[in-house]
């Protein structure tokens, strides 16, 4: 997981969002009518964003070790955010904010950049690489559901049949498990930590599109938060008594350094550049395309056993996500 992927979740709610304005829907149409045509760099940008971030989980799963999760978490953010810091600087992105803010970014730290992760590390002690992508997915829904709760968005009946087909989708995944008597409490007890490290980081986009809405730049933001998020986490391992120490084994550091610097830095630039290139709408079908490449790889490392449930339940959970990315259609007065 990475945390560009918030940038989809931000786009999904602030699109809902907008919706509600008046007046809204006309300029949305008109922007859609002189809409450019993808060229060679928005494809590279586009799959170079779909593969890290796929291959994002599978390095996620490198770093179940000896190390504890929430110290990985610490070491991940703590190599990423002088890095975000650097690239907000040399797009003359100003670092200075006022208290208030950064209680904010605090707070954005505590929910993606330190909970969200650091539940699905847990996670990935007892489930394959693929199936956390699956349950990760989900966020795009449950956006729009706190949308409704917390903002008031209305929710149209294409979206809660997106709901429907995702929740139907991910228990699909999972039946081949518990069929098998292969589903026991320490598996149940992942998939909990997956759902419940979701809602963090949707909630966390919650105040990422609150952030945005004062205009305060997404690389800065981001940047503090994830600073916000080690230094917090490191107090909750300190607290729990947890070493501070590095797996010396290729596999760990290579991990690390591919979580930190491709999928937690790089990514997020290709995610946003595309976005600024071909549009919010657009360039969220990118996450579409995680949970195949997640699970294409975990079939190859981790010997993922594909059944006719789990291929169903895949497709379900595309089909869900996609009704839910879907730009409504907007009617336009002549």
């Amino acid at each position: 997981m990475t945390p560009s992927v918030a940038v989809h979740g931000v786009v999904t709610l602030m699109v809902r969002m907008s919706e509600m304005a008046p007046g809204a829907s006309v300029p949305q149409k008109k922007a859609a009518r002189c809409r450019p045509t993808w060229a060679p760099l928005d494809f590279a940008l586009y799959a170079g964003a779909v593969l890290a971030w796929g291959f994002s989980w599978i390095a996620l799963s490198s770093q179940v070790s000896a190390v504890a999760p929430e110290v990985s978490v610490v070491w991940r953010f703590a190599l990423a955010a002088p890095l975000m810091m650097a690239i907000a600087l040399a797009r003359s992105e100003s670092l200075r904010f006022p208290k208030t803010d950064h209680l904010r970014f605090a707070a954005l730290g505590a929910t993606i950049f330190s909970t969200n992760f650091t539940l699905f590390y847990y996670g990935a002690q007892v489930l394959t690489s693929g199936l956390l992508s699956v349950v990760f997915s989900l966020a795009s829904i449950i956006n729009v559901g706190l949308g409704a709760l917390v903002l008031g968005a209305p929710i149209d009946r294409r979206v809660a049949l997106g709901a429907l087909f995702g929740g139907a989708g991910v228990a699909l995944m999972f039946y081949p498990e518990i069929a098998s008597a292969g589903f026991d409490k320490n598996a149940a007890m992942g998939l909990v930590y997956c759902l419940a490290g979701t809602l963090s980081f949707c909630f966390g986009n919650m105040i990422s599109a609150g952030l945005q809405r004062r205009a305060i730049p997404v690389f800065a933001a981001s940047a503090w938060g994830m600073l916000y998020g080690a230094i917090l986490l490191a107090f909750f391992a300190a607290f729990r008594g947890r070493a501070f120490v590095i797996e010396p084994t290729p596999v760990y550091i290579g991990g690390l350094v591919f979580l930190a610097v491709v999928a937690s830095v790089g990514a997020f630039a290709f995610y946003l550049t595309l976005l600024g290139r071909i549009g919010a709408d657009r360039a969220a079908y990118a996450t579409v395309m995680i949970p195949i490449v997640a699970l294409g790889v975990s079939t190859v490392a981790e010997a993922y056993v594909w059944t006719w449930p789990a291929a169903l339940g895949l497709l379900a959970v595309i089909t869900g996500n996609v009704l839910v990315l879907k730009p409504r259609r907007q009617h336009v007065i002549p």
